[in-house]
């Protein structure tokens, strides 16, 4: 179990918290709770009911989606300082894929109630948190617009249609 200061030196690491004062750090970092997974567990399946998101501090997941029936695509494999989860934590979605622990990990866990606390008694951390997730959330949609763009590419090329001419 780490200490309270182990677990802010932690996020100064992390490029999400960069811009984050000191302060405000440590105002986050108090309502994280660690949460161990051991290798190939499954922390959640996509369709799951969710409303925290998850900071990996050591070790790595896959993030899988399913492409039809059983069949399942692997999307990423995420490390140290990389999170996920984001989503059902803002909006109480259900999960959008599976979570699957690559090697023995431990996660930060941030719950909707949480994140509540930290807005009513850290508003300025809260801020901060929220303008941090906007720009991973642009970044983030602008690799899946070029994924989109290459998916519809491939797509065109493979059915034979002429992609050269305009």
């Amino acid at each position: 179990m780490s200490t309270p200061a182990e677990v802010v030196a932690f996020l100064q690491d992390v490029r999400l918290f960069t811009a984050f004062a000191e302060t405000d750090l440590a105002a986050l970092g108090q309502r994280l709770r660690e949460r161990p997974l051991r290798k190939s567990q499954v922390l959640f399946h996509e369709g799951d009911p969710g409303d925290e998101m998850f900071l990996i501090r050591r070790g790595t997941v896959l993030v899988s989606k399913i492409v039809k029936g059983k069949v399942e695509q692997l999307l990423n494999r995420i490390g140290p300082g990389e999170f996920f989860g984001e989503m059902s934590l803002l909006d109480g979605s259900p999960r959008s894929a599976t979570i699957q622990a690559e090697t023995d990990a431990v996660l930060l866990t941030l719950d909707r109630k949480s994140l509540n606390q930290l807005m009513e008694v850290s508003p300025h951390a809260a801020a901060a948190f929220f303008h941090a997730m906007v720009h991973v959330f642009i970044e983030r949609l602008r690799k899946s617009d070029v994924r989109l763009t290459e998916a519809t590419r491939w797509g065109l090329e493979a059915t034979g249609l002429d992609v050269e001419s305009r």
